[in-house]
């Protein structure tokens, strides 16, 4: 006999149940992303296209039989828990346990349409509408269970799911299951349920286990790359090694089919100036794509490294004024101390672990393709667009790939996918290869910057100016333009993409004279540019930042006291707070304390942000000065994201964050020469290594009573300018350009002698 057989069920179908059989019939545990019990209601939703009504209940949440729910939301897990924050507010607001509810894979039949999970945005512009929808659902069923229990439905309490008359303990209750199970709402939400308030609270806040984790650890999580279908062929794109510069991008003089005749099955698949092979074995794809004999038309010359910046300040640009407040240049006239430097910062590749992968089947009534993309919905244009068919005829299911960080190639090998499953009829799977993740990215801009602020005696920032340049960056992939012979198309407006970020830029200080200009440069003939985790504002940091510490410097101050004086915001001055107590931050000006050592040693704290949340850090590094190379041995980092809904997802954030920062700022830059980019393996694309990796302490300020805002990028650009400050306070000595190599560290200590 099963668990709810033995309840007692009154003809009126309200439930007497003892504490055992409440516990016993809460509901099922349903993990992670599972069908598991529902699937043939799932299949019910997916029969047509999306996207569902946004406003409608039934869009967000289903209650089943088992007294269970299944959650639907439009941001994809990458890797960050956002599943398991995203649940936590949904069972809040239902007064439901973790236990009971489960979510599934993003599907442009099924789930709604939230569009990017990208700007640290799951929780800050996810969970609003789920919050609504889910409160919205609540009050509809302790409406459905008023009749049902003879009360008002202020009479009512909810736990776990089940209905009950206050004071009564469990003696009158019915579950949700009984009230609606597996039956829709039929209701729209409009903003009248009220949510709780953080009194209220009982999930959020806390740190229930990750959701994706158990079968991440087990080995059975289904990632991207692990997807096959019976009967599907195997799909290469086939790339010169290395981009050319942007707009050129690549097209093919001739191709020579038959040069892989030798290969048994190998076909190749054209459309426009795209070229892909596809073979039964995917050995065999790898060979065609590597032995098919393509002649690439030339693009003008790209210069190298170390000319891009010279470049950039040469180039034709559009400025546009971010900032301006007072006078500066009356201000500087006045200063006590004024200090400015040029700073060089480099492109850098988005390098997920596993090169991207997607899978196109074209078999059924919709062209299904499962994708690592950041947004299914857009996805499901791009491919409409590049094939020429209505979006209706394109069903995009979501995968979790490998870190990605922005927007790396999973577009590309989804519409890649696309066009060759749809020319041979049968299902593909593309697999990018190393040399063609890592040569074909949409990489991190380049960015110069000029940075000059000035102090009065007393240690108040009077003036700051800060001029940068950089280029934007695509939204379309390379297989896009190839197929439909564009030459890349740069996003010129409608963000922030290709200005500086004026909140990065001295916002976080009270400066009564400050200016920041941004210098658009047009990215023809640069690489292909595109939103990299905390998009640029390493950069910003980095050389803000530092101009920060040398003022403080100048006047013989600790470099914490100084950000004190010159901060009025209490939540800049809470993270900085945090980030110093917890690393037991001395006062003493920086780089007072030199040694003659081999190996010295250096602290350094800093400040930064993407969006709207606020980041500090402290950094204790070593520097070895015969070698030059640089160890983060111990990072501390500090976030406000306001209402954190789990503490410990935002920790694991920051850990990943400042590990991320510091291996950008000690070891990455995307190299190229005048041909091509040519950073196409781990070795000539160097990442920090797992015996390289900081201890980090983060710790999250909690604001219960404030929105929710990101938490995925925030803490990046303080950690790299933390970094850097910490060299100075080892060596006395200032890095100017990011990656801090030991070949830079040494010609910067050599400078510094002579």
């Amino acid at each position: 006999m099963d668990d709810l057989a033995q309840t007692h069920m009154p003809a009126d179908g309200v439930t007497t149940l003892s504490r055992r059989g409440l516990l016993k019939g809460g509901g099922a545990m349903v993990i992670g992303f599972s069908l598991s019990g529902h699937a043939l209601a799932q299949a019910a939703r997916g029969t047509k296209a999306g996207p569902p009504d946004y406003f409608a209940v039934d869009t967000w949440i289903a209650i089943h039989a088992d007294n269970t729910a299944t959650i639907y939301t439009g941001k994809c897990e990458l890797g960050q828990g956002n599943q398991t924050g995203l649940l936590q507010v949904a069972a809040e607001e239902l007064d439901m346990g973790m236990h009971q509810v489960s979510t599934i894979r993003l599907d442009t039949n099924i789930t709604p349409d939230q569009q990017a999970t990208s700007s640290s945005s799951s929780i800050h512009m996810g969970s609003p509408a789920l919050r609504a929808a889910a409160a919205h659902a609540r009050r509809t069923l302790l409406a459905l269970a008023v009749p049902r229990l003879g009360v008002q439905a202020g009479s009512l309490v909810v736990k776990d799911g089940v209905v009950s008359v206050r004071g009564e303990g469990n003696f009158r209750s019915i579950t949700y299951g009984q009230l609606i199970g597996d039956k829709p709402f039929n209701v729209k939400y409009d903003g009248t349920a009220r949510p709780k308030s953080p009194s209220e609270f009982k999930l959020v806040g806390k740190r229930p286990p990750r959701v994706d984790m158990p079968e991440k650890v087990a080995g059975k999580y289904t990632h991207m790359q692990h997807n096959r279908i019976a009967g599907m062929l195997h799909g290469r794109v086939v790339l010169p090694r290395g981009q050319r510069g942007f707009a050129v991008g690549a097209q093919p003089v001739s191709v020579d089919e038959a040069s892989i005749a030798h290969i048994k099955g190998a076909k190749v698949v054209r459309k426009g100036d795209f070229v892909g092979v596809v073979a039964e074995r995917e050995w065999d794809a790898v060979k065609a794509a590597r032995d098919l004999k393509v002649v690439w038309k030339d693009g003008p010359d790209l210069g190298t490294n170390a000319t891009v910046f010279e470049r950039m300040k040469k180039d034709k640009v559009v400025d546009t004024q971010i900032a301006q407040r007072g006078d500066p240049k009356a201000a500087f006239e006045k200063a006590a101390f004024v200090r400015g430097s040029a700073y060089f910062c480099p492109y850098q590749s988005h390098a997920p672990f596993a090169p991207n992968c997607a899978l196109a089947d074209p078999t059924g009534d919709q062209l299904v393709i499962k994708s690592s993309t950041q947004d299914v919905y857009s996805s499901r244009k791009q491919v409409a667009d590049v094939l020429g068919i209505p979006e209706e005829k394109v069903r995009l299911q979501y995968f979790e790939g490998s870190g990605t960080f922005g927007r790396s190639c999973y577009e590309d090998a989804t519409q890649a996918a696309a066009i060759m499953a749809t020319a041979v009829g049968k299902p593909v799977r593309v697999q990018y290869m190393r040399w063609d993740e890592l040569g074909w990215d949409n990489y991190g801009p380049a960015h110069l910057a000029e940075v000059r602020a000035g102090v009065d005696a007393e240690g108040n920032i009077i003036a700051y100016e800060y001029d940068g340049w950089q280029h934007g960056w695509t939204v379309t992939s390379t297989v896009s333009d190839s197929a439909l012979a564009k030459g890349g198309v740069e996003r010129a407006s409608g963000s922030g993409s290709i200005t500086v970020n004026p909140i990065s830029t001295g916002s976080m200080y009270m400066i009564p004279n400050r200016r920041v200009t941004s210098h658009a440069v047009p990215m023809v003939n640069y690489l292909r540019g595109a939103a990299l985790r905390s998009p640029l504002d390493l950069s910003f940091a980095f050389a803000s930042e530092q101009t920060m510490d040398e003022l403080a410097v100048a006047l013989k101050m600790d470099p914490l006291e100084f950000r004190r004086r010159n901060i009025r915001d209490e939540r800049w001055l809470g993270v900085l707070n945090a980030a110093a107590e917890a690393a037991k931050w001395q006062p003493k000006v920086m780089g007072s304390q030199l040694s003659d050592a081999d190996v010295v040693t250096g602290r350094g704290i800093a400040l930064g942000t993407h969006h709207v949340s606020y980041g500090a850090a402290v950094a204790e590094i070593e520097v070895n000065r015969k070698t030059g190379l640089i160890v983060a041995k111990r990072l501390y980092g500090a976030m406000d994201c306001g209402l954190t809904v789990n503490p410990a997802l935002v920790e694991n954030q920051m850990v990943g964050q400042m590990v991320q920062s510091t291996s950008r700022v000690l070891k990455e830059e995307v190299q190229f020469d005048a041909k091509g980019v040519t950073s196409l393996d781990w070795s000539t694309y160097q990442v920090l290594r797992f015996a390289e990796h900081p201890e980090v302490i983060p710790v999250v300020v909690q604001r219960l009573e404030e929105p929710s805002t990101g938490a995925g990028e925030e803490v990046m650009g303080a950690t790299a300018s933390a970094i850097a400050n910490a060299f100075f306070d080892a060596t006395g000595v200032r890095m100017r350009q990011f990656p801090m190599t030991p070949e830079r560290v040494l010609t910067a200590l050599q400078g510094h002698r002579t």
